[in-house]
């Protein structure tokens, strides 16, 4: 498994086709496993792209450092250095989404592209979840199995419609999940740098060309959330998929065809 050394841990990470570098930063207690395997054929066609756990996710170390958005974009920035990587398009997922924030804020120079999936900018302007939800999310995980939290966490994930028609896939989505899962403690430590993450009042200083995907049934970070990037940064696009949940993978054909145009265009 391959592991580059960034500041005080290991971080694992995957290579995957040629050509221009695009890393994609996946979400809160996700890791390179829960990527959709479509996504990772159609853009290493075309692309260099790396994936990798984030701190304290999968097979990189969990340091006992506090963890905040901007530690995961150091470490993306970190990472890029080591493997030698000057400029890249990011994409970000969720959390990744966050960290693509700060990423390109704090190293404008390294980002060509952003791309931001089912994510929001924090603090009082972001659109919250339900009650619901947030509660599910600060559960108490310590008194239950990994398969328990698993299957707890599909509905956050996908529409309920898709996983009463796709059961065979949900069934292969808890083994990715449960291939390398997060420990509760760092859960808890990404869960606590989320919480704490606001971009808002930055974001205009943003000048990277911006693509923003999101679906309409995400429960976990509700759908007026693109809209309120897409208004921030500057000349941000926006794209809103009808049928798809917080993974957009009940759209995911239609997801793949405009990134693949947004990244290739000059």
């Amino acid at each position: 498994m391959p592991k580059v050394k960034v500041d005080d841990i290991q971080i694992y990470y995957e290579v995957h086709g040629r050509g221009f570098p695009l890393i994609m930063i996946m979400g809160l207690g996700g890791n390179a496993d829960w990527w959709d395997p479509r996504l990772i054929q159609a853009l290493s066609k075309k692309f260099k792209l790396i994936i990798f756990d984030n701190r304290g996710a999968g097979r990189t170390d969990i340091s006992e450092r506090e963890y905040t958005i901007k530690i995961f974009a150091e470490d993306t920035a970190g990472m890029m250095d080591a493997l030698g990587i000057s400029k890249v398009h990011v994409s970000g997922i969720s959390m990744g989404g966050m960290i693509a924030q700060e990423l390109v804020l704090n190293h404008p120079k390294k980002v060509e592209k952003l791309i931001l999936c089912s994510t929001h900018c924090g603090g009082a302007k972001s659109f919250p979840a339900s009650r619901e939800v947030l509660e599910m999310l600060a559960a108490d995980r310590s008194t239950v199995s990994q398969e328990e939290i698993a299957r707890a966490t599909i509905p956050l994930l996908f529409t309920e419609d898709f996983i009463q028609k796709n059961l065979d896939f949900i069934e292969l989505s808890i083994r990715r999940i449960l291939k390398a899962p997060i420990s509760n403690v760092a859960f808890t430590r990404q869960l606590n740098a989320i919480t704490e993450f606001d971009t808002y009042e930055r974001l205009s200083q943003i000048k990277v060309p911006t693509l923003i995907l999101h679906g309409e049934h995400d429960i976990l970070i509700p759908p007026e959330n693109g809209a309120i990037l897409a208004k921030a940064v500057p000349h941000a696009k926006l794209v809103y998929f009808s049928n798809a949940a917080h993974a957009l993978i009940e759209e995911m054909d239609k997801l793949i065809e405009p990134s693949l145009n947004f990244l290739a265009e000059s």
